[in-house]
């Protein structure tokens, strides 16, 4: 057997390795080849054995995963992740090319989705009643309680084998303990049995020490292998090799009674399960928590795996060449360099060749010159890498998975694992199909996609997005399938249903501008009809005026993508009839806090109320004078409260329904010394708070001089309590707002907004027009414009403008 010693007869081919480690894949690889199974079981759920000849279709590209989910309830849901690195996908693809039978042999995934539920069940149960002492074995059965009582029992010495195993080589790092044991050492080369016989001497010692080390399932796991080992022997004698996790190999080697072994498995919980295989990522792989696999560097190992020699140099030269398309300076000089380091590092570290740790300091040193902030980009890119899998599409799927298929490819929508943004130009049918897609998709909880900000325009004809496509995904399609076999079909039956479950009116109101969003015509009337409903039940002015800004944007969407949307215009002017009616008895006698969300409220139905435009034109007119009937009210009523009058005042002033001597002798009454300085500050804030204000204080010299007068007036005892409101709302300005009325406080205004002897000569505060100033700006106006066709500016104009 070219030098490798068989195992003694009856006894399997047993292969412990490192999950994820592309020394052991390497081993594994060696290691069948000397050997020659007649059968390789693999550690994975034997629900997948008939999903293992699709890991040699053409179009399978690493890394993947085996998804397992319950069939009554798809959000339950376990996942296998496997890369080209992967000892486990190593095995399979030796036995695929050589025609040798792949079985998995772990606990089945129905066992395993069977105990995600119990546990949340129990931690619900726990969390409710805080009883102690209920373990999971009163549903489980015998074989689950002695699994149960074992995690009790070991909890407090959970260990990391790797962890041990560097710790007592006198490392603190199990990853760098791992590099130099095993991918530095050439694993497979000569006795291709080398690497196993020294991690089962290990793994056998830690067990006697530690026993299960507070993994106590597995020893459920460990007699169902040692079951399904025994099966494969009766069937194929001595050429049975088994490709597992080291640390279970001392278990299967160890002789344990058929009886015992079906013991343990009595009574384990079941659910019906499907399988298929799903696209992974490296990205995803890094990640401990979820369903990553907890590997620090993925990138990293996919390159020490697929380097035939070499593999410090080649991973140096292709840093550089990422740091080169980066537009950084970085020559074949610096990469010899980097070499030369990375190896002396090396060897002062006692290490037998280079590391990614020794590597990351040579780039560091030579390539980044001492900057972490390119090393991060290495990082980001290549040691853990946006690799994204493949899988065929004879894969199994549920019917909205595969309508979703079609859908993507027939908009040329590629999945990709890292961040990027999609400008649409709804104009475009290709674009306005992929919007509906998208908003479908959001809907039923695939967050495939989510609304950015357009940095190609503003506008209801443009959107952006930012997809980034990540594994879960697999998952949210596969729960989502049992709304509907396609994603219109989906969307319109899980609208329907959140319509109806809606607790408030405001969740109404957005799903009805989801639902045009997404072009969703049959869910309509359902929502509206409930739309309807709510509003008219809803006493509450608040969430009415909440409500009512999302229903105007609809009508806009409805505008934009050919929808008819006269249901919701009658809705939206009927929400806002109720606003009107109900708001000026709301706004009474309200504290600072609920006062201070009710002026949101009332900016939200302001800004609603403009995007009506014209259609009805009638109606639209109707609603806009109604609403000015009650900003009047609210500024005039003394108990409204002052941010509420003042806001009010303003948002009039801006629609030029009120002329600025009004507001102004309005500011004076309500900052006269009779008024007390809190409700004044207040007053202050709701005028010239928020965008736009403080351009007014600049460009209106009355308004400025009403507050300049004011703020000098105010006690001191009473200057410390109005100073954080002001604080607030003059510290929201633009910087170069800020220092305008900084410059205007210290020439100062004429005393009760009229200009004195001292302040005549100051720009901007004369008693007329200063020409001078004004001929400044005609050069620069004609620029902007244009000439105006009678006649060429002057010349000593277009002088001014090149000055």
């Amino acid at each position: 057997m070219n030098g490798v010693q068989a195992p003694a007869a009856g006894q399997p081919l047993l292969l412990g390795v490192r999950h994820h480690g592309p020394g052991s894949a390497r081993a594994v690889r060696a290691a069948l080849e000397a050997a020659r199974p007649r059968v390789v079981l693999v550690e994975g759920p034997p629900e997948a054995d008939p999903l293992i000849p699709l890991a040699a279709a053409e179009d399978m590209r690493p890394p993947v995963a085996l998804l397992a989910h319950a069939v009554d309830e798809p959000g339950r849901s376990a996942f296998w992740p496997l890369a080209a690195f992967s000892p486990e996908w190593v095995a399979l693809r030796w036995a695929l090319e050589h025609g040798v039978p792949a079985r998995f042999i772990d606990l089945p995934a129905t066992h395993t989705l069977a105990w995600q539920r119990d546990e949340e069940e129990e931690e619900e149960e726990e969390e409710g009643e805080e009883q102690e002492g209920e373990g999971e074995g009163q549903d489980l059965g015998e074989g689950a309680e002695a699994g149960a009582a074992q995690d009790a029992l070991d909890a407090h010495v959970r260990i990391d084998p790797l962890g041990v195993l560097a710790e007592t080589a006198g490392y603190d790092d199990a990853e760098r303990w791992w590099e130099d044991v095993v991918e530095h050492r050439g694993a497979g080369k000569g006795d291709a049995l080398a690497p196993f016989t020294a991690l089962e001497e290990a793994m056998t010692a830690l067990r006697e020490t530690y026993g299960s080390g507070g993994h106590g399932r597995d020893l459920i796991r460990e007699a169902h292998m040692r079951l399904r080992i025994r099966e494969a022997q009766r069937e194929f004698e001595d050429g049975v090799a088994v490709v597992c996790g080291a640390w279970h190999v001392p278990a299967l080697r160890r002789r344990a009674g058929v009886t015992a072994d079906r013991a343990l498995l009595k009574g384990l919980p079941k659910v019906r399960t499907d399988m298929t295989w799903v696209p992974w990522t490296h990205r995803r792989l890094s990640r401990a928590g979820g369903y990553g696999a907890g590997i620090d560097s993925p990138g990293w190992y996919a390159h020490l795996y697929a380097a035939p020699d070499r593999p410090v140099e080649r991973w140096l030269t292709k840093v550089a060449g990422l740091l080169r398309a980066e537009d950084r300076t970085v020559s074949p000089g610096h990469v010899i360099e980097a070499v030369r380091l990375a190896e002396t590092l090396a060897a002062l570290r006692g290490r037998p060749l280079p590391g990614l740790g020794e590597a990351t300091d040579a780039v560091r040193a030579v390539m980044c010159e001492g900057s972490d902030v390119p090393l991060a980009l290495v990082h980001d890119r290549l040691v853990v890498g946006d690799v994204l899998g493949q899988v065929p599409d004879t894969v199994p799927a549920v019917p909205l998975q595969r309508d979703l298929e079609r859908t993507r490819r027939r908009l040329r929508l590629e999945p990709q694992p890292d961040e990027r943004e999609l400008d649409l130009d709804l104009r475009k049918e290709t674009d306005a199909e992929r919007s509906r897609l998208l908003h479908r998709l959001r809907l039923l909880g695939i967050d495939w996609g989510r609304p950015a900000v357009s940095r190609s325009g503003t506008g209801t004809f443009r959107e952006t997005w930012r997809l980034r496509w990540e594994p879960e995904l697999a998952v949210r399609t596969a729960e989502a399938g049992v709304w509907g076999t396609t994603v219109p079909a989906a969307a319109t039956a899980k609208a329907e249903a959140d319509a109806v479950a809606a607790r408030g009116l405001a969740d109404v109101t957005g799903l009805a501008e989801q639902c045009l969003l997404a072009a969703l015509p049959d869910a309509l009337p359902v929502v509206m009809r409930v739309l309807a409903d709510r509003a008219a039940l809803d006493t509450d002015v608040a969430r009415l005026a909440q409500a009512l800004p999302a229903l105007v944007r609809s009508l806009r969407y409805g505008d934009v993508r050919g929808t008819d949307t006269a249901a919701l215009a009658e809705v939206a002017a009927g929400l806002a009839e109720r606003v009107f009616v109900g708001l000026p008895p709301a706004c009474a006698g309200l504290d600072a806090d609920a006062a201070e969300e009710m002026r949101g409220h009332v900016d939200a139905v302001h800004s609603a109320l403009g995007l009506l435009g014209d259609a009805p034109a009638a109606r639209a007119g109707r609603l806009r004078t109604r609403w000015r009937a009650v900003l009047r009210t609210l500024s005039a009523r003394d108990t409204v409260p002052g941010v509420l009058r003042g806001r009010a005042v303003r948002l009039l002033l801006d629609e030029g329904e009120l002329a600025r001597e009004e507001a102004a002798r309005l500011m004076g009454l309500a900052l006269s010394p009779g008024t007390p300085p809190a409700d004044a500050a207040a007053w202050t804030e709701g005028f010239v708070g928020g965008p736009g204000g403080g351009l007014l204080l600049v460009h209106d010299e009355r308004l400025f001089a009403l507050v300049d007068r004011w703020l000098t007036a105010v006690p001191a005892e009473a200057f410390t309590d109005v100073l954080p409101l002001l604080r607030r709302t003059f510290s929201a300005y633009e910087p170069g707002v800020r220092r305008t009325l900084g410059e205007l406080v210290r020439r100062g205004p004429g005393r009760h907004g009229r200009t004195d002897a001292a302040t005549a000569g100051a720009p901007g505060f004369g008693p007329g027009v200063d020409e001078t100033r004004a001929d400044a700006v005609l050069p620069v106006l004609r620029l902007l414009l244009g000439p105006d066709g009678e006649e060429e500016a002057p010349a000593a104009d277009r002088a001014a403008v090149r000055r």
